[in-house]
Parts: C-alpha cells; structure tokens; sequence
C-alpha cells in the first residue's frame, strides 16, 4: 500500500498491525495477537473514514493523482471484451499515452478511447505519464470516425495531467490536434460518453470529454489547469497549490453543482486504489446506465443535444 502525505497517521497504525501478524506468523506461541491486531484495524477503520469524509480539494488532487489507482487499461481489461487496439495515426507514429480500439461491452460492439499513464517506472516513461502528443489525438479522431461510420457508441476514460508541452510535440501541431479532436466530440452522430477516472486536465481532457454524459469518479478531479500551475500564476508561487486548488473548484461535487458533470460514482472507503476492483464495478454499472440513456436517438438529435450541453455551460445561475 502507498500511502499519501495526509494518511501517514493511518499509515502507522496499519503498519502497526501488519507487523503483530507477521510475528503471529513467525511465533505460533504468541498470545492474543490477533486480539490485538483487530483492534488496531478498528482503529485505522475509523481514522480512514474520518479522513475521506471531508477530503478538501487538494487532498482530492493527491488521491486523484494516486499511483495504484486503477488505470485505463485495468478497466479495458475487466470490462470490456474483444479488444483489438487501433495503432499510429496515419501521419507521424502512434503515441503510447492513448489507447484505444474496437471492443464489445456488455457484448455490444463499440469503441473505447482512453488515456494510460502506466503502473510502474518503466510503463510510465513508455506512456509518457498520460500525456499525449498530437499523434495520440489523431488517433483518437480516426477511432471516432470509425465509430461514427459503423454506428459504434463510443467510450473515453480521462485521466492525464494534460498534453504533453513539448517542442516536437507543438511543432507537430499539439492545439490544432486537441482542437479538432475537440471538433470531432462534437460531430459524430452516435452515443459518446466519458468517465473520469484520475485526472482531468486542461484541453488533454476535454478533447476526449465533450460528451453525451460525462461521470467523474468520486475522488478524480477535472480543470482547466493543474493546481500548481494556476498557483504559479497567480502567485507566482507554486506553493499555494492548495489555495489554487480550492479556487479552481475542480472536484466532482463542484462541478457536479456547477452542471459540468452529469453524474458522480461513488468510490469505496479510502478511494479507488484500495479497491479497484469494486471501483471498476462501478464504473462499468455507470457506463451502462449513460449508454442506456442514449439508446434510441437520432444522430442529429445525439449532435444537437451534445452542442446544446456545451453551449450552457457557464450560465447556470445567470440570469436569462
């Protein structure tokens, strides 16, 4: 288990009662060890709810951004079937920080586009930590037109800190990628739904979240930029990242109220990463339900009603 900064107390007590096992293991004349052991699980039970009651935004960024919570490809392989990954872009190369293909979910075929940060030091540096290069937005755009031709409903799972900001990255073209990657959202006329399952960020995210639906895991978060860089400046001062972070309004709930988000999924007691596959459940229940929603619809009336979505946006509370 990787614990965070703010769970470091937690961290104590459970080591507390791992290692009292582990001598229970190595010493079978040990008495009331696992007396002793339950009641400190009791005790980490309780300080683990008290501390995931009321997480504030930036304790939401730290557990959003959380090494072992369950990444894209971890739900392609626990929900959906028939895999078949669509590789490169037809221009430059394929971008391994985006991942995507046919599949059949709930043995109906679609297309399933996701963002992959990897699990380790070597699978991250080959996913470039989520972030994609225009390469991977084109790709994207060729799954959607694929998705588009054939009536295939389509699936993104957002989770990157942003594209990437690179020189090769920007010399191949990164905003006009995100743009049209963001236009093309928009044009396809069949069901396109996003979950949120780490980190929504900047424009990397919302070329793959302007959606029919869009559902925000309970501890992800979603913004315009990272806490640190607005703090940066702002500030000028990277620093104040929670104070950035709680001006940002970038957890589910706020933007569940703001009516960015359609809906939020709850995650297990201490977050995603203690329980992924409970986590991934859920998800793939949500997935379901929004496709469901959808089912039915023209594909002018699923182009006009995702337009329409968007075009709102920002004037929840204004006066008409």
């Amino acid at each position: 288990m990787t614990y965070l900064e703010f769970e470091k107390p937690l961290a104590d007590i459970e080591g507390k009662a791992e290692e009292l096992r582990a001598l229970a293991r190595k010493d079978e004349n040990a008495v009331d060890v696992e007396k002793e052991a339950a009641a400190l699980d009791k005790k980490a039970s309780g300080m683990l709810k008290d501390l995931y009651k009321s997480l504030d935004p930036w304790r939401k960024t730290q557990v959003a951004r959380h090494a072992d919570r369950p990444h894209c490809s971890d739900y392609i392989n626990a929900l959906f079937t028939e895999y078949t990954p669509l590789a490169g872009d037809r221009a430059f190369g394929d971008d391994h920080a985006v991942m995507g293909g046919l599949a059949r979910f709930n043995d109906a075929p679609c297309v399933i586009i996701g963002h992959e940060k990897g699990n380790d030091t070597k699978s991250r540096i080959h996913h470039n930590f989520g972030m994609a290069r225009p390469e991977g937005y084109r790709k994207a755009i060729r799954l959607m037109d694929m998705a588009s031709r054939f009536g295939l409903p389509v699936i993104t799972l957002v989770d990157t800190p942003g594209a990437y900001p690179g020189k090769g990255a920007e010399e191949r073209g990164q905003s006009e990628a995100i743009a049209r990657c963001t236009q093309k959202c928009l044009e396809i006329g069949v069901p396109l739904v996003s979950v949120i399952i780490g980190e929504g960020g900047s424009g990397g995210a919302v070329a793959f979240a302007t959606a029919n639906r869009i559902a925000m895991l309970e501890h992800s978060i979603y913004s315009v930029i990272s806490p640190e860089g607005c703090a940066s400046i702002l500030w000028k001062d990277a620093e104040k990242m929670r104070e950035a972070a709680q001006a940002l309004r970038l957890t589910a709930q706020d933007l569940k109220e703001l009516g960015i988000i359609d809906r939020i999924i709850a995650e297990p007691m201490g977050g995603a990463q203690r329980h992924p596959g409970e986590t991934i459940k859920a998800v793939g229940k949500d997935i379901a339900a929004m496709l469901k929603e959808l089912s039915g619809q023209k594909p002018a009336q699923l182009i006009r009603d995702r337009r329409a979505k968007f075009l709102a946006m920002g004037n929840k509370g204004l006066p008409a």
